[in-house]
């Protein structure tokens, strides 16, 4: 049946989320879909199972930019208006019936589902492992078919969706509001070559030929911005916690190697946090998904969390960069946020402040105590320096930031458990998840419970911590004073230091220096005093101490002195990549004479997942006279490559900044970075725009942009002519 004319809408304006969510209660949604990578698309169908609990003339659901090829109303066409927004369907629904919509749509979504890595494969090359034989498969866009490029293609290309805060409408017919709770079962039919995840157990795999479909189950309901799905290239490992639940560890064959470091002591979170929460994991399974070019560090999807590839290190990067408290984060979010869901934003807190501070604590079981305080610490100066100028945030405040939510409401909970005690806080936290168990909840819900738990009035604590925009840093440090010896220790110095000269600080440092054992103290102080310290004495007090504490050397030393050269030279190759970095730039810039035999010393160190060493070790190899002159069109041309779109934006990223500062744009790169102005990573895309600007100021680079335009694709154009415009 054909859609009602848009003017038609108006008539039907009047229907709001609130009535859909007190008038009408969707249960169930059995989706199929199936994208289209290449064209960038998702072709799917949906059968809502819905009960209208009191007389309504309309429902909707969101939409956003869809087609609609099919609208049926218990299998009977049914007259839309389809908004661009939204599609609503006008008819009078009988109170206390049930019935199914079922929809057949089409959509190409400019967020939510982002798939990445496809529109490459000429930069690609296909190894056969036992030849060693290389193939250039530039071909495959002069006739080669989508299957083919598919599995060519395999290594790189993903697809995945990111749903948060009210998004994923952009892909599925779905109720934005958080409020609304709905089992989703998910089908999806994609190319038999590779893995497709999504939230649920997986009941089966359907092969079809050339595609299969994954159906996926799902038991309990959620709301709708933590349905996703994941596709690629990956394997898995399956481990299983203490309580008998599935765990799935995803990762490309490339990063087999780094499977045990990224993944390290996640069964050791997961039973500890069904310990210390008080109530079992409320979901099937849970999934790790790691996919190239995530917008965050990672999303708690219902039982499937989507994670950057940044995460997947070695054992050396794990010291610098771990996804240890990312991994405790999401998988705490399972229960708050998943299986009971903020309101409002005004009731934010409920999700990260709480995932926070249970990651914190998984932290503490594995790392220690000292760590533990230690970040408190490093959290509480942030939100001090934050708050103290006026800038500071109430946790209430739907507005407030990432460091406020996340941050301060972690501390919140910490200083509520100092105040009503270890046993009465997790019973609190029991009885709240269970009376609120797959529903929607606010502050008062949880305060009421803490304060039945505790027999205490906490109106207090409430107007301190949740109310106040002010961070009580003084409270913050009394606490942390009682609870950790390195601390109360770094405190006293502190104080001691405000009556100190420079003649007597030096042997104040000395005097605490080993008062304890705690590398978290000793960095500190030398991040805090090094400069009120002679190098002979910094020389003594680093030397045989760990790798933090000598990277808070490399880090925070200006100018490397003769005395210092010696120790910057043996932990040259620490087992940090931070640290490597920070010291080859360091011995380089003060030292020419060797530079040399510094970057002979590190020629095969790649670095973090933005190969940050590598990249500092071109750029350096470029600009040092008579190094290796041989190679240097080889070190220019790995460098600029890294710009390329199927890097990764951090890759690509630094790869940039160093040519910017080497002045060394070749038209590659230019075409390259005007492709990175429409990145959908908005700080990326920020600083992206501003290279390209600073470049556009040099004499003749508007003209060097003009000879590579017929080169760009239509976006890119676009981009260009509004930019050159101005």
């Amino acid at each position: 049946m054909k859609p009602f004319p848009i003017l038609v809408f108006l008539l039907f304006i009047q229907v709001t989320f609130g009535q859909i969510q007190n008038k009408v209660d969707f249960i169930r949604a059995e989706i199929h879909i199936l994208p289209e990578p290449y064209e960038k698309s998702i072709k799917g169908e949906v059968n809502y199972e819905f009960e209208v609990l009191q007389n309504v003339d309309s429902v909707f659901l969101d939409a956003i930019n869809m087609d609609f090829s099919s609208v049926l109303l218990d299998g009977k066409p049914v007259k839309y208006a389809n908004t661009g927004r939204a599609i609503i369907i006008n008819k009078k629904f009988k109170k206390e019936r049930e019935y199914i919509l079922s929809l057949n749509y089409n959509t190409s979504p400019k967020q939510t589902v982002y798939f990445s890595r496809w529109e490459y494969p000429d930069s690609l090359l296909v190894k056969n492992s036992t030849k060693g034989l290389r193939r250039d498969i530039a071909g495959v866009q002069r006739g080669i078919d989508n299957r083919l490029l598919g599995a060519l293609n395999r290594e790189k290309g993903q697809i995945w969706t990111q749903g948060q805060g009210k998004y994923t409408s952009h892909w599925l017919p779905s109720l934005d509001d958080m409020n609304d709770k709905i089992e989703f079962d998910l089908s999806i039919t994609f190319d038999s070559l590779y893995q497709v995840v999504s939230n649920g157990k997986l009941l089966e795999k359907e092969d079809l030929g050339n595609v299969s479909t994954w159906r996926f189950d799902m038991q309990k309901p959620m709301s709708s911005y933590l349905v996703a799905f994941g596709i690629g290239n990956y394997l898995k490992q399956t481990i299983q916690s203490s309580s008998g639940i599935p765990i799935e560890l995803y990762y490309e064959p490339q990063d087999s190697l780094k499977v045990e470091p990224t993944y390290r002591y996640t069964k050791l979170i997961f039973d500890f946090l069904e310990e210390e929460i008080g109530i079992p994991y409320p979901w099937e399974n849970y999934k790790q998904i790691p996919v190239h070019d995530f917008l965050y560090a990672g999303m708690e999807n219902t039982g499937a969390t989507i994670f950057s590839n940044t995460f997947m290190v070695d054992s050396i990067a794990f010291i610098d960069k771990n996804y240890v408290n990312v991994n405790a984060h999401e998988l705490a979010h399972q229960w708050f946020g998943n299986l009971v869901t903020e309101q409002s934003g005004e009731h934010h807190w409920l999700h990260e402040g709480f995932a926070t501070f249970y990651a914190y604590l998984a932290e503490k079981e594995i790392f220690g105590e000292d760590y533990y305080y230690w970040k408190l610490y490093e959290t509480a100066s942030s939100l001090y320096n934050f708050s103290k100028d006026g800038n500071g945030e109430a946790l209430t405040n739907p507005n407030a930031g990432s460091l406020t939510f996340y941050e301060k409401g972690a501390w919140a909970l910490v200083m509520l458990r100092e105040q009503i005690g270890k046993e009465a806080f997790k019973q609190g936290i029991k009885e709240y998840l269970q009376k609120n168990a797959y529903q929607n909840v606010t502050i008062s819900d949880f305060m009421k419970e803490m304060s039945k738990a505790s027999g205490q009035n906490l109106c207090d604590f409430e107007k301190a911590w949740l109310y106040d925009s002010t961070f009580p840093m003084d409270v913050a440090e009394n606490f942390l004073f009682k609870h950790n010896r390195s601390l109360e220790a770094y405190f006293t110095l502190k104080k001691a230091k405000e009556a100190a000269n420079d003649s007597t600080m030096q042997k104040l440092i000395k005097q605490y220096w080993n008062v304890t054992n705690s590398d978290n103290f000793k960095r500190q102080v030398l991040l805090d005093y090094a400069n009120d310290i002679q190098d002979e004495e910094l020389f003594h007090l680093v030397k045989g101490e760990g790798v933090r504490v000598r990277q808070a050397l490399a880090l925070i030393i200006p100018k490397v002195s003769d005395i210092l050269q010696p120790i910057f030279e043996s932990i040259l190759m620490d087992k940090s990549y931070v640290t490597q970095e920070a010291v080859l730039y360091q011995l380089w810039s003060d030292f020419p004479e060797k530079r040399s035999e510094y970057l002979n010393k590190t020629s095969n160190v790649i670095g973090l997942p933005n190969k940050n060493v590598r990249m500092l070790w071109l750029a350096l190899a470029l600009a040092t006279p008579d190094y290796r002159n041989e190679s240097k069109r080889n070190f220019y041309e790995e460098l600029s490559g890294y710009t390329h779109p199927q890097y990764h934006f951090e890759v690509r990223l630094l790869a940039f900044r160093y040519l910017k500062n080497l002045g060394a744009f070749s038209d590659e790169v230019l075409k390259n970075l005007v492709n990175a102005c429409n990145h959908y990573v908005w700080y990326f895309k920020k600083s992206s725009r501003k290279f390209l600007k600073e470049f556009l100021k040099g004499e003749g680079n508007i003209d060097r942009l003009k000879s590579i335009y017929a080169q760009l694709d239509k976006q890119e154009k676009e981009y260009l002519d509004k930019t050159l415009s101005k």
